[in-house]
């Protein structure tokens, strides 16, 4: 096992997904890479005020500020990359946007209009775990990635924004953390990994559009296998399996988180599909991911020892 680490930088940072960008970085199967991005605009400077912008890394900015693509030596679609996360230390500072946007949700509430924004400033203490902003309001951290994904094909340049069922990216999902690990099927020769948009903490659905954001300093093994146990987007976290599912309709991502669970349990445990939708009736709780970038995010969790074998 070899450790590599990359910083962000004008020759790293990137702000869509493409497979026809030379890789910042080159590992093998099983190496450790310690990864520093900005946050997901990419600001280089601590803002002083909530809701003032300062410079930013990329400008303009299309999307997202992530780093990659990093390389896999040897991965091949049809393959899986699985991605272990062994650290994740967010910067000492963050914000969080909320209203002054036309979206549904915010005209919905009633949040649409520019002169109703709510931005908030937050001083983040790693050591402690906590994070408190200029209300005088705290939350505790539990830091994790929002972006990491794949280029969806191998030519052009995509969006950062939606997440997908094919190569990942914008997932947002807070159980990403310390000690869980995402499997992102193969897309293209080398896999080509793009990783950004730090969160210091977030609910589920990151309903304002914005969780903590921040920079963050991540360490992650990065390893391959020929197969999986589920199709698709998955992990393994300490909350429990998930299983995810991505659609412009909530129908659909839920669908397809289900189903994928389903087929989990029923290949882990030798019962039919019936017998495993019944067993996740019980014991798997159906989770909105986020509800922020186009696309319905949608996972189904199965906690750790929930089905007594």
């Amino acid at each position: 096992m070899t450790e590599h680490r990359i910083d962000a930088s004008l020759e790293s940072a990137i702000d869509v997904f493409t497979a026809e960008r030379a890789p910042v970085l080159r590992v093998g199967p099983g190496d450790t890479v310690t990864v520093r991005t900005l946050s997901a605009a990419g600001y280089t400077e601590r803002q002083q005020q909530p809701g003032v912008d300062v410079p930013t890394l990329l400008d303009p900015r299309r999307g997202h500020c992530l780093v990659g693509p990093v390389a896999v030596a040897g991965a091949r679609p049809g393959q899986v990359l699985a991605v272990r996360f062994d650290a994740l230390v967010p910067d000492d500072w963050g914000y969080t946007g909320s209203g002054g946007v036309d979206t549904p949700v915010n005209r919905a509430l009633g949040l649409a209009d520019p002169t109703s924004r709510g931005p908030l400033l937050w001083e983040i203490d790693p050591e402690r775990g906590v994070a408190r902003n200029q209300l005088g309001l705290g939350v505790r951290t539990a830091p994790f990635l929002g972006v990491v994904g794949l280029p969806p094909e191998p030519s052009g340049e995509h969006s950062t924004i939606p997440p997908r069922a094919i190569g990942g990216g914008n997932i947002d999902c807070r159980e990403l953390v310390v000690g869980s690990t995402l499997y992102l099927p193969v897309t293209v020769p080398d896999a080509l990994l793009f990783v950004g948009d730090g969160h210091a903490a977030q609910g589920d659905g990151e309903v304002s559009g914005t969780a903590i954001e921040c920079g963050m300093t991540t360490t992650m093994t990065l390893s391959l296998l020929d197969t999986a146990p589920v199709e698709g987007v998955h992990a393994d976290t300490p909350a429990g399996r998930i299983t995810f599912g991505f659609d412009a309709d909530l129908n659909t991502a839920t669908t397809t988180a289900l189903d994928r669970m389903v087929s989990w349990i029923a290949g882990e445990h030798g019962i039919g599909r019936a017998e495993a939708l019944a067993m996740a009736s019980v014991a798997v709780s159906m989770r909105v991911t986020q509800v922020a970038n186009r696309t319905w995010g949608v996972h189904a969790l199965l906690p750790h020892g929930a089905i007594l074998a």
